[in-house]
């Protein structure tokens, strides 16, 4: 199994890897788009109406993969059932729609003969990701006033999983 790079290979939010060609064999990305490791994106009970609101937002621009996501998605859910049982409502607002790309390099002795380098070097699709402006809200989750320090902890522990800072915020529904 391959291993994944670091966060730092891909966090810069420089303009998006796409590519267009008058030749319809590279216009595409072979292979396809990599399927997502979020399994769902609303939580709780989406019907009832709630007093309290509190966002998630990134403090800074970057790409937040999709593991990543679901990573964060997981933690809080499990802290809030476990506090509040199913009265509330989180949903992630954001979508990996970003394909990231990796060109495979060949190391070691008679690499040269193997790898063709940097020409024709798009790279394999390996995951997508999230691109997310500064300010953009990430969670939104609805709950009761008096559980809010609940949802505030199901939020903090969830930022720990991301690769950016992240502010809770919380204002009235």
């Amino acid at each position: 199994m391959v291993k994944l790079r670091k966060n730092s290979a891909y966090q810069n939010l420089e303009r998006p890897y796409t590519r267009f060609s008058k030749f319809n064999k590279k216009n595409f990305i072979r292979g396809g788009i990599p399927a997502l490791k979020i399994s769902r994106f609303e939580m709780g009970d989406p019907r009832k109406k709630f007093e309290m609101l509190l966002r998630l937002n990134s403090l800074r621009n970057t790409n937040i993969r999709h593991n990543s996501l679901e990573s964060a998605r997981m933690t809080s859910n499990r802290v809030l059932e476990k506090g509040v049982g199913n009265n509330f409502h989180l949903k992630l607002k954001v979508y990996p729609f970003h394909v990231l790309r990796e060109n495979a390099m060949a190391a070691g002795a008679g690499a040269d003969r193997m790898s063709q380098g940097m020409s024709q070097s798009y790279g394999k699709p390996v995951g997508v990701a999230a691109r997310v402006v500064e300010g953009q809200t990430l969670l939104e989750l609805k709950i009761d006033t008096e559980n809010v320090a609940v949802g505030r902890e199901a939020l903090h522990r969830a930022a720990k999983k991301l690769p950016c800072g992240c502010k809770v915020v919380t204002m009235a529904a």
